[in-house]
């Protein structure tokens, strides 16, 4: 299996997640940390998934899984320890079109979730193909330690950046040249070292444009 590499939006979208354990938990995380809309159809929830119900963090419906459940849901997720459930879960979700993911089960998935190395809104995705988590979580790890904070802080700058050369109305093989020239810099190293007045010289000295650097470290 050779999957398609997507970032899908599930920002206010509806996303059922069948099951009410500890992996059911941590695929609530992730998509409550996407903006989701999420339901979990469980008759018994984790003490975490207690309280995000109790606070109408997600919403709930104490049952048994029913086909009902999923209807209009953008995806659904299949976290519970029983096969014939999750197999139920996975034809009901094919039969109207909805992205399944059925957890550890990759024959069962229209989808699989990545590895995720996150800072700020720099996103690296790890992916084996279903064959072993454990490489992606060292994959993982490795990569946290190369990219910190200071690259979510970069490409803030650089989006920043992004929209006012846009606005100067040049080609885009001269912007490229002057985001490359930026990133090449070594402006990386003054991020670290927290040396901002280094970091707007730089970008001025390149660019002939001021950022507001002050207000991007100020929102982190």
């Amino acid at each position: 299996m050779k999957y398609y590499p997507i970032y899908l939006d599930v920002s206010e979208k509806r996303c059922v997640v069948v099951g009410g354990g500890d992996v059911a938990e941590r695929k609530v995380m992730k998509l409550l940390e996407c903006d989701a809309e999420v339901i979990v159809v469980s008759n018994a929830v984790t003490p975490g998934l207690a309280a995000m119900i109790e606070g109408n963090i997600i919403d709930h419906i104490p049952d048994d899984y029913d086909s009902g459940y999923i209807k209009g849901a953008f995806i659904v997720v299949g976290a519970t320890d029983r096969d014939e459930v999750n197999e139920k879960i996975y034809r009901d979700s094919q039969d109207r079109g909805i992205l399944v993911n059925i957890v550890d089960d990759p024959k069962r998935c229209d989808f699989i979730v990545p590895s995720i190395v996150r800072t700020g809104d720099l996103a690296i995705a790890i992916s084996t193909g279903g064959k072993s988590p454990i490489m992606a979580r060292k994959l993982r790890e490795e990569i946290e330690q190369a990219y910190g904070p200071e690259y979510g802080i970069l490409l803030d700058i650089m989006g920043a950046l992004r929209e006012k050369m846009i606005t100067r109305g040049e080609s885009p093989e001269d912007n490229k040249e002057v985001f490359e020239s930026v990133f090449d810099s070594g402006i990386i190293k003054y991020i670290m070292k927290e040396e901002w007045g280094r970091v707007k010289e730089t970008l001025f000295d390149l660019t002939r444009e001021e950022v507001d650097v002050d207000a991007i470290v100020a929102d982190k």
